[in-house]
């Protein structure tokens, strides 16, 4: 990874090429085939990837109980990720701020896809090593969260919506 490339994710644009550098020395380079689920719902997270060229799907199980007939186990579509995206893509970034905290959906590959993948423990020791740095990464990372969490909840709010309108009639 060069540091064009990685400045180029929303998360280390306002980085220095310096400060890139420390980042780009942790980074590894993934290749996953198509169809391929590479981060599984309930696994211990911990790293986050950056999608360079590929698309993948983000999906959650929609388990529920049946009455007698056992468990509907379909998954539902939350998201599609594009490298044609601009900024490019990133994902698994909830996993860096808890101790073995459990990932919350899958994501399996579209396309064949070639990746980028931070370690949580790298990243968090360039943050701690340099906190100015750490700073303006873990800033831009909660502004990236935050924006999820308002697209999240209005996708809730239009879901319970729909579901009051149909219980309505």
């Amino acid at each position: 990874m060069d540091i064009k490339q990685l400045r180029s994710f929303s998360v280390f644009k306002d980085i220095s090429n310096e400060e890139a550098e420390y980042f780009c020395e942790i980074t590894e380079e993934v290749r996953i085939p198509k169809g391929k689920i590479f981060i599984s719902e309930g696994d211990v997270g911990d790293s986050i990837y950056m999608l360079v060229d590929g698309e993948v799907e983000v999906n959650q199980a929609l388990t529920m109980n049946l009455d007698r007939r056992g468990k509907d186990n379909r998954e539902k579509a939350l998201k599609k990720f594009s490298s044609d995206q601009s900024p490019p893509p990133l994902f698994g970034e909830m996993s860096l701020f808890n101790d073995n905290d459990l990932r919350t959906a899958n994501v399996k590959s579209l396309t064949d896809c070639h990746l980028f993948k931070m370690m949580k423990e790298d990243f968090v020791r360039i943050c701690d090593t340099y906190p100015d740095t750490g700073y303006k990464v873990m800033l831009a990372l909660c502004r990236l969260l935050c924006r999820r969490l308002v697209s999240a909840n209005n996708s809730v709010l239009k879901l319970t919506t729909a579901f009051s309108l149909v219980l309505e009639r």
